[in-house]
């Protein structure tokens, strides 16, 4: 049985490579916070999650002081018999802490995604479990470990119109056919833009980040929809799901992203028939294993489904989300993310993590846990508040690759 001796908590602040804009936020730095944890046989695994205020009620600070104070004084010290034992324990979970650490009514799912993926990533080394192929365990369909066919990232565009014909041609020339766009206002010009680089195949959705009241969607979707657009990301604020619900009724292909994160926004949002699919991300919906059973009960209730990232996330989220994809085995309709150096000035995870010429996904690391290894001198260089608990200490002189 192997112990949690130690845990080291850090905030990360990874420079873009150029500003991302949307109508919720505005983003030059990747904003993030690291868990790593350390057992008594000397196994090293970290877990990532990006806070954001507009998506689960928590900024940074927030995370980091839940994190400090409740959750990782209770998670030191805590013992695993195997790799099932740590999976169990995280299902039960179902990406929020113990009751008995924290009320369930906090904002808290993207403080227990770092837990979460840290949990599976030093056990997964502990015991010797590869998480590349998927997460073990509960496995419901024949194609697990596999890539879904004709699945290919998207490219999203960021809410610029000074870049958004550079950035559309450089997708063509890459093979990009899948690709959303980040819209503030009503115009349709730049999906006429997209849909004129990209050409008629193009896969074309929106997404509006929650700008425009029922009144002001009503009238913009159906001028987007003529560009044979897919599908309508989080057109309204996250608590009109009456307003989401009217428009999926009125034939509009709407998309739920800041509407949810845990198990009870989804059934609010599947009771209301408020969307025809969603968008999860593993940082708001608590990491992997919670993210996988969102996935799960979105497929069951009939929801088209999207596996999104949070801007500015490492090669140690895309390989957690390279995991889920895989451990779904089928079912997803788009993906995004695996940005890697793409989009980071430096991802300090190795191997980087990033989509190929048309999309095309990276392999996943090979080794056990997610297989990744962490520069410590770029996390010295780019972090910023850090605290131990336990024993653990980060030296770098042991860690580096």
């Amino acid at each position: 049985m192997e112990r949690i001796a130690g845990i080291d908590l850090f905030s990360l602040d990874l420079p873009l490579r150029r500003a991302f804009r949307h109508a919720a936020a505005e983003r030059v730095r990747s904003e993030s916070l690291f868990v790593r944890v350390v057992t008594d046989a000397g196994h090293v695994g970290y877990g990532e999650t990006l806070p954001r205020q507009y998506v689960t009620g928590e900024n940074r600070d927030a995370a980091f002081e839940l994190l400090e104070r409740q959750i990782l004084p209770r998670l030191a010290g805590m013992s695993f018999a195997s790799f099932d034992d740590v999976r169990r324990f995280l299902v039960r979970c179902d990406g929020k802490a113990p009751e008995a650490w924290v009320d369930p009514r906090t904002a808290q799912t993207a403080a227990w995604c770092a837990v979460d993926l840290a949990l599976l990533d030093v056990f997964g080394r502990a015991f010797g479990t590869t998480l590349g192929r998927g997460l073990p365990g509960d496995i419901r369909d024949q194609a697990f470990g596999s890539w879904p066919d004709q699945l290919a990232y998207t490219v999203v565009l960021s809410d610029d119109p000074g870049r958004r014909l550079m950035t559309l041609l450089k997708a063509r020339v890459y093979g990009i056919r899948d690709v959303k766009l980040k819209v503030h206002g009503p115009s349709p010009a730049g999906v006429r833009l997209a849909r004129r680089v990209l050409g008629p195949r193009a896969r074309l959705r929106v997404d509006s980040n929650m700008a425009w009241s029922y009144d002001e969607a009503r009238r913009a979707l159906p001028l987007l929809r003529r560009y044979d657009v897919e599908a309508f990301e989080q057109p309204l604020p996250a608590q009109d799901v009456d307003g989401m619900a009217r428009l999926t009724a009125e034939g509009f292909a709407v998309i739920a992203d800041e509407g949810f994160d845990d198990a009870e926004s989804l059934e609010r949002l599947i009771a209301a028939r408020a969307c025809r699919g969603v968008n999860v991300r593993i940082a708001k919906c608590g990491g992997l294993v919670a993210a996988l059973a969102r996935c799960r009960r979105a497929l069951d209730a009939g929801l088209t489904l999207q596996i999104g990232c949070q801007v500015g996330e490492t090669s140690q989220l895309s390989a957690a989300q390279l995991a889920l994809v895989r451990t779904l085995g089928r079912g997803v309709s788009y993906v995004e993310g695996c940005y890697g150096e793409r989009l980071l000035e430096i991802d300090p995870v190795r191997p980087l993590l990033q989509f190929g010429r048309g999309g095309r996904p990276p392999e996943p690391p090979p080794g056990p846990g997610f297989g990744t290894e962490i520069d410590l001198r770029a996390v010295a260089e780019h972090g910023g508040r850090r605290i131990s608990v336990g024993t653990s200490t980060i030296d770098a002189s042991k860690e580096l690759p």
